[in-house]
């Protein structure tokens, strides 16, 4: 009976003292919430160079703006850094309230040089009255004329100033830009290969597994869908410049362009085959060995095998 009562005694002291409900542990969590508060207002008030910046967000010009920040009452670095964030449809929006601050021309560089990594414009001395902001519509305008007709969209950058009339330039444009259409794309580079030359050498599949850099080089110049002269060219230009980025691996696997370009066709077929729907009979992995060395008789077994385990668990290299 006085064990009873010492426990009865002893879960009152517990309750009293916050240990109730989840006991222990609920005061271990309130003890966490509460250190981690702590650091966190610590790690504000050590940003910005000791500057309270939870403080400054928290500051009103009057009553009636409660519930919304001026940026302009903001360190110039964090308004900065903070309007960063918006695309173009906002920054512009964003122009209409904090003018001086929206249309800062650091602001509307980043946002070309993220969107379009390089034009020939970048290196060049800007003349009088250039603008990132304009530029960015005029970039904007010949994206979108260029999704409609290719030689119609360089010509567009061309008569703006932004890309010089080179090969080079325009492969360097293609290859750091993501706002182009693929098809379209494709119809440009089939037509102009003084460019696609360009644009091949800018790949660098240096330590890559073959079946990867297949899949990146596809991923910038996409496949045609159905196989022909295209399609073979684009083979051969990857085989010769993955044999250039890799001179060691292929000395040493005694591979030469020829037997990359009947192995990256292999790897195209056998991509078809383990993942189209149609095919009902897959190839196995015996029997992919055998087809590939039957083509290409100096490849080891043990590479070839690597190269099929890649395609099944990875997936196709052109998709």
């Amino acid at each position: 009976m006085g064990q009873g009562l010492w426990r009865v005694a002893r879960n009152q002291q517990l309750q009293h003292q916050g240990y109730s409900g989840q006991g222990y542990l609920t005061r271990e969590h309130g003890r966490r919430i509460a250190t981690n508060n702590v650091s966190n207002t610590s790690h504000r008030k050590q940003a910005q160079g000791g500057i309270d910046i939870y403080h400054l967000l928290k500051t009103r010009k009057s009553k009636e703006q409660e519930g919304f920040i001026n940026l302009e009452m903001l360190p110039p670095e964090l308004s900065f850094t903070i309007l960063s964030y918006l695309n173009a449809t906002d920054l512009c929006l964003a122009s209409c309230v904090w003018q001086d601050l929206a249309n800062d021309e650091l602001l509307w560089q980043g946002l070309c040089k993220s969107t379009w990594g390089h034009c020939s414009i970048y290196n060049k001395n800007p003349p009088l009255g250039f603008s990132f902001r304009k530029l960015y519509m005029q970039l904007d305008e010949g994206s979108l004329t260029f999704n409609a007709n290719p030689d119609e969209g360089v010509s567009y950058f061309m008569s703006k100033g932004i890309l010089d009339d080179s090969p080079k330039e325009i492969a360097k444009f293609i290859f750091c830009t993501r706002t182009l259409n693929w098809k379209k794309l494709r119809i440009y580079l089939d037509e102009r290969r003084d460019v696609l030359d360009d644009l091949v050498t800018l790949h660098n599949f240096r330590n890559q597994f073959l079946p990867n850099a297949l899949r990146e080089f596809f991923r910038h110049i996409h496949a045609p869908e159905e196989r022909g002269e295209y399609l073979e060219t684009l083979i051969t230009k990857f085989s010769h410049r993955f044999c250039a980025c890799n001179p060691d691996l292929m000395r040493e696997l005694g591979l030469s362009p020829d037997a990359v370009y009947v192995l990256c066709y292999s790897l195209i077929l056998l991509s078809i085959d383990l993942t189209s729907p149609h095919v009902k009979n897959k190839m196995s992995k015996r029997e992919f060995i055998r087809n590939t060395r039957r083509a290409a008789q100096n490849i080891s077994e043990d590479f070839v095998g690597h190269l099929y385990d890649n395609i099944y668990l990875i997936g196709h290299v052109a998709a």
